[in-house]
């Protein structure tokens, strides 16, 4: 008995110390700004209560085993696979997790498995020398840790004592489903009970990777999350202002009612990158653009995934924390969109995209939605496939997009270009910035250009509404959805159809396209629950709100607020109404979440 009991303190406590050391290592890998030795103290001090009910949900094969042992013989290779097992999981999260955090900025979880659907996608972002780095880092960390959990852990091989030891049995079983749930306490093991600090890297260097990826497991992108906060009548009574499905008194925009449609949706190109946010050198066709057309100042990104994002802005829906609409066809074929209520209008309507159409159910959801006609990485010569690591690099895509314009016979028709170049890892044909993401985003800018002034040269584009937006912002050098900044994006129109160019300042979101231009065009735009026609008169609320992973945030003319729903608590707060802000928040997730639900 004694020898199990010490077989299984070996085991948890190995484990428990691995987890730690774990800690120090991605925060020496993964850091951006300084770090003191408190820092290198205090993160496992507060990540400790996880690691412990984590350590335990690995010690219940042991405990198991050594029940068993207590019978009969367990023959020792059972106690070698499952340390191998424990060995190649440990170092497969610990390599992920330090290597994914670097491009997402949070704990690994099961969003990434999404990538496994399409493996091909999943490693555009990364070279192949950045793969085999890691993989044999991965080969190497697990025979480490196999090699340390031999040699440290003894096994028990022997017999007896089966009946004297029944009671410890149960002793040591409630021991371990009370500590791997967290206590007798009505609240849970969570990843919030380790957040400590302002600064995020603190917080997220404190969680566990293992545990945040099965937890996660239940919540993927496809999970539907119910965030239930108030009553029906409180939820209402906060968001009667803020939703409205008519257009009245709409300031008028464009010069005909019919224009001819092209939407061009670009990879990551946030405000950051462009005038607003001080950059005016990256996107100099852009800025042009702001001065001939209409400009949405104060527009902002629904979230921070292309999945994501493209819903909001064809559907006019919101984006979630965790779901991602796109995934659910049986919910995403039940949303309105922009394609849909064009083509009962007598549109033709196609869409192009130069990567895999297949990626994240985008397939699904562009034919669910009313796109007729699609043309994709597949659809091009196979050297322009090869052309970028993400497929069809923009100019190529652009280019097929202007000739198909030229070759177009439907008098009325909407096109739709996703662009993919600017996105890791950065492989432009161009080098006119010395910052390579810098300049991906100024190579997007320069094909947008040439394409707007290839684009006058034709007949086309007297009856034409170009309308330029991204999906969403990008994480780099400081800015991220702590910062306003990060969801803040240029939404331009432009084109012969447009009646003056001006600004807009209202503050918006993407998803509020889809009812702003409906009013323009005189259609009903009532089924898009959630988009708001910005230049009706009753446009109010100005507010706009984003989510990102597990976590939402809120800007209106009162200042900005994050909230991290893990932690349960403010990361970012600018201004003197945040809580109500964040009443806010909590009311739109509540009622966006159970219209999904109820759809």
């Amino acid at each position: 008995m004694i020898q199990r009991l010490r077989y299984l303190l070996r085991f948890y406590l190995l484990t428990v110390l691995v987890f730690i050391i774990a800690k120090w290592v991605f925060m020496i890998c993964c850091h951006e700004d300084s770090l003191t030795f408190a820092d290198f103290l205090l993160v496992p001090y507060h990540g400790l209560s996880l690691d412990l009910s984590t350590a335990l949900y690995f010690l219940v094969i042991p405990f198991v085993l050594t029940i068993i042992s207590s019978v009969v013989r367990v023959p020792s290779w059972i106690f070698k696979v499952y340390n191998g097992f424990v060995a190649i999981a440990f170092a497969l999260a610990f390599i992920a997790d330090s290597s994914l955090y670097a491009f997402w900025k949070f704990k690994l979880d099961a969003s990434c498995l999404q990538y496994l659907e399409t493996p091909a996608d999943a490693m555009a972002s990364v070279t192949t020398g950045y793969l085999l780095v890691r993989l044999a880092l991965w080969m190497l960390l697990a025979t480490l840790l196999y090699v340390l959990y031999e040699r440290v852990v003894k096994r028990p091989l022997f017999r007896g004592g089966r009946w004297v030891e029944i009671p410890l049995n149960f002793l040591l079983t409630a021991v371990i489903v009370v500590g791997a749930r967290g206590g007798l306490g009505e609240s849970t093991t969570n990843i919030g009970q380790v957040y400590y600090s302002h600064n995020q890297f603190l917080n997220h260097a404190a969680v566990n990777p293992l545990f945040s990826f099965f937890a996660s497991m239940s919540k993927s992108g496809d999970y539907l999350v119910s965030y239930d906060y108030y009553t029906e009548e409180e939820c209402q009574a906060l968001t009667d202002s803020l939703f409205f499905v008519h257009s009245e008194d709409t300031d008028t925009l464009l010069r005909t009612r019919r224009p001819n449609i092209i939407m061009i949706l670009m990879e990551s190109c946030g405000g950051q990158f462009t005038e607003l946010g001080g950059h005016p050198e990256i996107t100099p066709h852009l800025n042009q653009l702001a001065h001939e057309g209409i400009y949405f100042t104060e527009c902002y990104a629904n979230s921070w995934r292309t999945d994501k994002a493209v819903v909001s802005i064809l559907s006019g829906y919101p984006a979630f924390p965790i779901t991602s609409v796109m995934k659910v066809p049986e919910k995403s074929r039940k949303l309105p969109s922009i394609a849909a209520s064009l083509q009962e209008a007598g549109y033709e309507t196609g869409f192009f995209y130069g990567g895999d159409i297949n990626f994240t159910n985008m397939r699904s959801y562009v034919l669910g939605t009313g796109y007729e006609h699609l043309r994709w990485k597949a659809g091009y010569p196979r050297q322009a496939q090869k052309s970028a690591q993400w497929g069809v690099r923009d100019d190529l895509m652009f280019a097929s997009l202007l000739e198909d314009i030229q070759e177009e016979e439907s008098e009325h028709w909407m096109k739709t270009l996703l662009t993919l170049s600017s996105h890791e890892p950065w492989d432009v044909p161009t080098k006119d910035l010395e910052d390579e993401v810098y300049n991906s985003f100024h190579y997007l800018d320069r094909c947008i250009g040439q394409f707007i002034d290839s684009l006058k040269q034709t007949p086309a584009w007297e009856d034409l509404l170009v309308i330029i937006l991204p999906d969403h912002g990008y994480r780099y050098q400081g800015i991220d959805e702590r910062t306003r900044l990060y969801n803040h994006i240029p939404m331009l129109w432009v084109g012969g159809a447009v009646k003056t160019p001006c600004r807009i300042q209202r503050i918006c979101n993407q998803s509020d396209l889809a009812a702003t231009l409906l009013g323009q065009l005189g259609l009903d735009h009532s089924a898009f629950t959630f988009s708001r026609d910005v230049a009706s008169s009753h446009y109010q609320a100005d507010l706009a709100w984003h989510t990102y992973n597990n976590g939402v945030s809120v800007f209106d003319t009162t200042g900005f607020m994050a909230y991290d729903l893990n932690a349960q608590q403010m990361v970012a707060s600018e201004g003197p109404e945040t809580e109500r802000q964040l009443q806010m928040a909590r009311a739109i997730l509540q009622l966006t979440s159970h219209d999904l639900i109820n759809k």
